[in-house]
């Protein structure tokens, strides 16, 4: 991933309480690890940057994620939780009731978004950052 031209955010609602944003934040960095493993720069404080996390609505990141479908993003690396992933024990019980579980009647509690620089400014440049 070229630092210069890609970027990588994390898109939060910001109405959960902060354990779960927590716990969002660390399942979507432990995913981008697994599935983009040059995101994750050398052990030296600065070598890649921060991945912002960004704050929004739950209803916002639902569109959000709708929008990442368009033939425009297709190209970017998206992982999703969901409060159906967050209720489950195991991947496998995840895995399971996923196959049962309509995808409008998923909420996603967060996002992370890596890939063209200039695509995840236009999705996510006037989010604010969470504080």
């Amino acid at each position: 991933m070229s630092l210069e031209n890609e970027k990588c955010v994390i898109v939060m609602d910001e109405g959960l309480p902060l354990g779960l944003i927590a716990n969002t934040a660390a399942i979507l960095g432990i995913t981008l690890g697994k599935t983009l493993p040059e995101v994750v720069g050398a052990a030296v404080e600065d070598a890649s940057g921060p991945v912002p996390i960004l704050r929004s609505t739950s209803e916002a990141i639902k569109v959000l994620r709708e929008r990442l479908y368009l033939l425009e993003f297709q190209e970017l690396t998206v992982v999703d939780f969901s409060d159906l992933a967050q209720s489950c024990k195991t991947y496998t019980e995840f895995a399971e009731r996923m196959t049962q579980a309509p995808e409008n009647s998923l909420n996603y509690l967060g996002l992370a978004i890596c890939g063209a620089k200039k695509k995840v400014n236009q999705l996510t440049g006037s989010m604010p950052l969470l504080r």
